[in-house]
């Protein structure tokens, strides 16, 4: 016997508090794993805000040195090789263009932290295309070879470029809205750089499962 024990008893735990301990620390767990779960929700959405910041940033810089024209929307299947959004604007930021990703087209590749992914995105390629972004195919025209410049737009502060995308496509519109990515909502860069995020109601008509188009804070269509 051991010579603690003989001067004073031991007290061995039982199977009772053990089961004790183990149900504290679950209901502990159950009582923080909602403020957890909220910290990472804010902590995506605000990392998918700065990915949009960061094409708001590429959009002006594409206009300053274009004469003030936006970029081509490009096809909205992600085919474009030569101009479009996606292959323009991050020529502006020094990365490479959609094309040079091994996710965009490969649905088992870890998808790394990037400008082009939102944190939140469960969406990975269907073997063709990965957008987690989509522009709005309003501000430009239909035609994948239009541009429009951007002192041409009014309301810029309220006209949509680039948002959280619900689909596939590269190019959309109000229809391809995420609906519950960012708390009940989804993310929007507008035309003049600021991000807003936006809660579903305001954008989606459940009713009738189709986007709103005429939110004026939220301007799909410019005047």
């Amino acid at each position: 016997m051991d010579y603690a024990c003989r001067i004073k008893p031991c007290h061995a735990t039982t199977l009772i508090e053990i089961l004790a301990v183990l149900a504290t620390v679950s209901i502990l767990c159950a009582l923080s794993l909602p403020a957890i779960n909220s910290t990472l929700a804010r902590t995506q959405q605000f990392q998918c805000a700065g990915n949009l910041k960061q094409w708001g940033l590429a959009t002006h810089l594409y206009a300053l040195e274009n004469d003030d024209f936006l970029p081509r929307d490009g096809t909205p299947n992600g085919r474009s090789h030569r101009s479009g959004w996606y292959i323009n604007l991050p020529h502006q930021l020094n990365i490479p263009d959609y094309h040079e990703s091994a996710w965009r087209s490969n649905p088992l590749a870890v998808l790394p932290r990037s400008i082009w992914l939102c944190p939140a995105n469960r969406r990975r390629s269907n073997g063709h295309n990965l957008f987690h972004y989509c522009l709005n195919q309003h501000i430009n025209g239909k035609g994948s070879g239009n541009q429009v410049k951007l002192s041409n737009l009014k309301a810029i502060d309220r006209l949509v470029w680039i948002f959280d995308n619900g689909g596939q496509a590269a190019v959309a519109q109000h229809n391809n809205v995420h609906t519950n990515i960012h708390r009940k909502g989804a993310n929007f860069l507008f035309l003049d750089g600021h991000v807003s995020h936006r809660e579903s109601h305001e954008y989606w008509d459940y009713d009738r499962n189709i986007g709103i188009s005429k939110n004026p804070t939220l301007q799909w269509i410019p005047e």
